[in-house]
């Protein structure tokens, strides 16, 4: 329950900080005076969107922060799964600059709006009179019906299921157009693979060419060059073999009768048996060379290709060309596999949204249980609320394509008149009636979920008499059961039922405007309400209805 309220530098208030009772309370103030202030404080409390706008004139930051006891709720689970520590008493805390950073506290520990959003959802109901458009929104009656027939768990597995058949439905739709692309490309994708692989590259190939056609090029040039070498080698007259043996012959004739003469003999006779074996390489090398001009072609033709493919292909080398290869190999095997993939994904999705469908009739089975009941409670609670004749109906109607609320589709019917035609709620029903049809549906919601607080601006618009009275019963009773219900109105019969009873009202200076707000005694109280009834001017006879109304 909210148990207290500290507001500075918002809006028209510069420092607000009020304390609340359990139960029942009520607020009351002039229009202008700054009840809708605060409703926009408690709003940044519960995730909204900040408006730098509202930031009092001048000053750097505003700051809003509530205390609520959670003791009685249970709500350890919320902290320990966003890692928050938990208190009985729970300080939501927000701050927001002039720059227009913001930022968000729970306990004190930083915290995201997102986890203050679903924090705030579970401490306070805000009931704004824009909320009664709500009453013709199918979400909203669909919610009714879910929160009425405890379908939480449900609806999680419904979720859970519906957003994984969406996840699987398009990945399918990507799949199916990557592969619809694909498919268009394959022809071209195919005739590159297949002129790559008529090629039949190898790897080092074009290094290989490329030597053998410069050698093929210069073959007469090289066999005569060897041709060459070999003549000076081993010419019988000025050939270097012929010479040097003579000289080898001459050492060791020397060396039996000089002994130094020995070592240069073999010295000269392993040069000698060196040369020999070049000689013989040379004359080999020379024998292998054969212009071939078929096979410097062939080679030309060859490297011609490479070339050319290498240049179609935008690419510098042959190992290029090969990656190139495998890549086309890899693609035309993924459009293969495409079909595949699609026919496993087809499954999955249709399994998936077989389960949604059996899961939505689970949600639809408990709806139409709750329908009955929800129409009985309703037109109880409307009776005493000025509706004698009220008939009311769920209308569930012919089912549509899962959605995110189920495959129901509802509508609440709705007449005043005992002869009248049930029509849609919002197109029948006055300002007035969908108060009191709203009210009495927060009523029946209140009974099914432990919510903390609930606020009430203004729902009594419209109503007044007899019928505000029994309005302040029923938002007595909400208050009566463990929780906590404030009224912002304007009606006297409803601000006197208050257990507690706050006013906000303004004061002017010369250079500046200040909203304030705080509880009544009961001799204040007194006149508040007689100003209710009979406008500025107090009266012995509305100070003496004040009085009743009060029962004091």
């Amino acid at each position: 329950m909210l148990r207290s309220l500290y507001i500075q530098n918002y809006a028209l208030i510069e420092k607000l900080d009020i304390s609340f009772d359990t139960g029942f309370s009520v607020i009351t103030g002039e229009t202008g005076a700054g009840k809708s202030i605060i409703l926009g404080a408690i709003g940044l409390l519960l995730g909204q969107r900040a408006d730098m706008k509202a930031i009092r004139r001048g000053a750097a930051k505003c700051i809003i922060e509530a205390r609520f006891d959670i003791s009685a709720y249970g709500m350890e689970e919320f902290f320990e799964n966003n890692e928050l520590e938990y208190e009985p008493e729970c300080i939501l805390r927000r701050e927001v600059q002039a720059s227009g950073k913001s930022r968000a506290f729970i306990n004190d520990t930083p915290a995201s709006l997102t986890q203050m959003k679903e924090l705030g959802e579970q401490l306070v109901d805000v009931h704004s009179q824009h909320q009664n458009l709500l009453l013709n929104k199918e979400g909203f009656q669909l919610n009714v019906l879910d929160i009425l027939a405890h379908n939480d768990a449900a609806l999680d597995t419904y979720h859970s299921l519906y957003a994984e058949w969406k996840q699987i439905d398009k990945q399918l739709a990507e799949l199916i157009e990557l592969s619809e692309q694909s498919r268009a490309d394959e022809d071209y994708i195919r005739f590159q693979l297949e002129q790559l692989e008529e090629a039949a590259l190898t790897e080092g190939e074009q290094d290989e060419l490329e030597l053998e056609t410069e050698t093929l090029t210069h073959a007469e040039e090289i066999r005569a060059g060897f041709y060459h070498v070999e003549q000076a080698l081993s010419a019988d007259e000025g050939g270097i073999l012929p010479s040097f043996k003579d000289s080898l012959n001459t050492l060791n004739n020397l060396q039996k009768i000089y002994q130094p003469a020995r070592e240069l003999a073999a010295r000269m006779d392993s040069i000698y048996i060196e040369l020999k074996d070049i000689l013989h390489e040379v004359a080999l090398q020379g024998e292998s060379i054969e212009f071939n001009p078929t096979r410097l072609e062939e080679a030309n033709d060859r490297l011609n290709l490479i070339y050319s493919l290498q240049q179609k292909h935008r690419v510098q080398t042959l190992a290029e060309l090969l990656a190139l290869t495998e890549e086309y190999r890899g693609k035309l095997s993924a459009i293969t596999s495409y079909d595949e993939r699609i026919a496993e994904l087809t499954t999955l999705k249709e399994t998936l949204y077989k389960k949604v469908k059996q899961q939505a009739e689970v949600l639809t089975q408990a709806r139409v249980r709750t329908a009955g009941e929800v129409e009985k409670q309703l037109a109880a609670r409307l009776i005493p609320l000025g509706m004698p004749n009220v008939r009311f109906q769920v209308e569930m109607g012919l089912k549509k394509e899962p959605g995110t609320h189920g495959e129901d589709t509802v509508s609440f019917l709705f007449s005043a008149n005992k002869n009248g035609a049930l029509q849609s709620i919002a197109s029948v029903a006055s300002g007035g009636e969908i108060a009191r049809v709203m009210l009495s549906i927060k009523a029946m919601i209140a009974g099914a979920v432990k919510l903390p607080t609930i606020v009430f601006d203004e729902i009594d618009t419209g109503v007044s008499g007899e019928i505000a009275d029994r309005m302040a019963d029923i938002m007595q009773e909400m208050g009566e059961q463990d929780r906590q219900v404030i009224s912002i109105t304007h009606l006297p019969q409803i601000a006197a039922r208050g257990h507690a009873h706050y006013m906000v009202y303004k004061i002017d200076s010369d250079t500046e405007t200040n909203s304030h707000i705080r509880r009544l005694t009961d001799q204040e109280r007194i006149e508040e309400v007689a100003h209710m009834l009979s406008g500025a001017t107090l009266t012995e006879a509305a100070l003496s209805n004040a009085k009743a109304l009060l029962k004091l």
